[in-house]
């Protein structure tokens, strides 16, 4: 059963993203491309910018408000 709040596709949501990240895989693997459809998932830089995004926030509230610059130095 799904926990309440979570919508019905939850889980095939995240089925449907584990699937696609193991897709590239394997197609890496065989040295063949990828299927483009295939490639919307989230990379770790992806995450690391989202964690910039998270430490920017915690660091503009305890300046009272103050703007942070959030880019990501790649």
């Amino acid at each position: 059963r799904v926990a309440i709040g979570h919508p019905e596709g939850f889980h095939e949501a995240f089925a449907n993203l584990y699937r696609d990240a193991a897709d590239v895989i394997v197609a890496r693997r065989l040295g063949r491309q990828p299927d483009p459809l295939a490639l919307a998932f989230p990379t770790v830089l992806d995450g690391a910018r989202g964690i910039r995004l998270i430490e920017a926030a915690l660091e503009s509230n305890a300046a009272e408000g103050r703007w942070v610059d959030c880019r990501f130095m790649e």
